[in-house]
């Protein structure tokens, strides 16, 4: 679960810092293919020799494990070459160097994405539309792909640009020896955030320094998009077109909810830096946290007693979210590189290879399918939980947006959700303030 040289739960909260000059970029270069290499091709040939360029986004393991996978294909399709290398020196420059690539002419066929990044890459002018393919691909198995992987890869509702490459989701993770000592019955499937609020509140002891929950107030994406599951079971939005509408009425009484467990039950320990509250929960000073699949093999290395479960909800309704990630395609005009190019992506995406990728590497598998398998189950076996996880990921039905603007969205609410647990600011005021800077921003794009 490590692209390049970052670990997972970082990758959950990157950006690309290049996104603002991606678009300016990309359209002032030629839409022409490669400025090297050999001409392409004008018509189909499924039979001609063919290179495709393959920046996955990734190093050690997991680009071992690729790297394995792409030369059986190489060995089942002779015709076919693929190139393939990380791309840049971490998954975070991928986007820096896509953009410098579009300006040569130089971008690859397929690059790893993070799924925030997928609005800035199909408005480059590069991506390649595979709109009609999927819908006309009986054998793909599109809809097996959970809804915010599939949304992900259509930015906006608008063209589909490439393949859901990683999935995750939040789901709750409570530390078995907290509840325990504090004679607390473990979480349920069916628990609300009443019960929730109740247990971190009766878990929490200050003469041990033990809290109930933890919560970053970093103000990054982290603590953004652990807020969307409250807003969004509340029955709020975080758009509507291009104006930020999370400081509503939903937006409002889901943040007070978490004022009130910070502020007033003083059950939640406040993380600073993104990081330590998974640390703390490791050592048993944490009661609850919500977390992803990454977390499972640090538990399992500290031998911390934990167990799974969805997250609360409200009458009835468990939301997550999901940070999905896509392998995005490229255009040059060439169709037999969009041929093979998009016949290896569906290749690797099936759920035999899956099972050898994302679920042999401890990510979650991409398709429901995979879950009976011995591969996943190996998993299980060695990181209980994980089942939980893929199970929730069919509560992860709301993708977080992937407009331009995004970026200085969730800075502006995460700056809000920071004031506010920690007794600096009011819920209602400090989420207004943020919605009309994040629409300002949405307006610069």
């Amino acid at each position: 679960m490590n692209p390049v040289t970052h670990s997972t739960f970082s990758r959950r909260r990157a950006f690309g810092r290049a996104a603002a000059g991606l678009l300016a970029v990309a359209v002032g270069a030629t839409l022409a293919g490669c400025g090297t290499g050999p001409k392409p091709a004008t018509k189909l040939d499924p039979e001609a020799d063919v290179t495709i360029t393959w920046w996955t986004g990734q190093a050690d393991q997991a680009q071992t494990i690729l790297k394995g996978l792409a030369e059986e294909f190489e060995e089942e399709h002779s015709n076919v070459t693929i190139e393939m290398s990380s791309g840049a020196p971490s998954t975070e420059d991928l986007l820096q160097k896509l953009s410098s690539s579009f300006a040569g002419g130089t971008y690859p066929d397929i690059s790893y994405s993070f799924g925030s990044w997928a609005s800035e890459l199909a408005g480059s002018g590069r991506t390649l539309d595979i709109t009609d393919k999927v819908a006309d691909d009986a054998d793909l198995g599109w809809d097996e792909f959970s809804g915010a992987a599939r949304a992900t890869a259509q930015p906006e509702g608008g063209a589909t640009i490439g393949f859901p490459a990683v999935v995750d989701n939040i789901s709750l993770i409570y530390n078995k020896t907290v509840f325990d000592a504090a004679g607390v019955e473990y979480p349920t499937d069916d628990w609300t955030w009443d019960d929730f609020r109740a247990a971190a509140a009766e878990m929490t002891d200050p003469a041990t320094k033990t809290y109930g929950y933890g919560y970053s107030v970093s103000g990054s994406e982290e603590t953004t998009w652990q807020f969307w599951p409250h807003l969004w079971q509340r029955g709020g939005e975080i758009l509507d077109g291009d104006t930020a509408t999370f400081d509503s009425a939903e937006g409002v009484e889901a943040l007070t909810f978490l004022k009130e467990m910070a502020v007033d039950d003083k059950s939640v320990y406040l993380d600073q830096t993104d990081t330590k509250f998974g640390q703390f929960f490791a050592s048993d000073q944490i009661g609850m946290i919500t977390s992803g699949p990454w977390m499972l093999y640090d538990l399992k290395t500290a031998g911390t007693k934990y167990g799974v479960a969805p997250l609360p909800g409200i009458d009835g309704d468990h939301t997550t979210i999901s940070g999905a990630d896509i392998w995005v395609m490229f255009d040059h005009q060439d169709p037999n590189r969009e041929y093979w190019s998009y016949e290896f992506m569906k290749w690797l995406t099936a759920a035999e290879q899956d099972v050898r990728w994302n679920v042999a590497y401890g990510n979650l598998p991409l398709r429901e399918s995979e879950v009976e398998s011995p591969e996943f189950q190996k998993q299980v076996d060695d990181m209980p939980g994980i089942e939980i996880m893929a199970a929730n990921s069919a509560n992860a039905t709301i993708p977080r947006p992937t407009v331009p603007g995004y970026v200085k969205l969730s800075e502006s609410i995460g700056d809000a959700i920071s004031r506010v647990l920690q007794g600096q600011a009011e819920p209602e005021p400090a989420l207004q303030d943020a919605a009309d800077r994040a629409t300002e921003a949405l307006g610069e794009q």
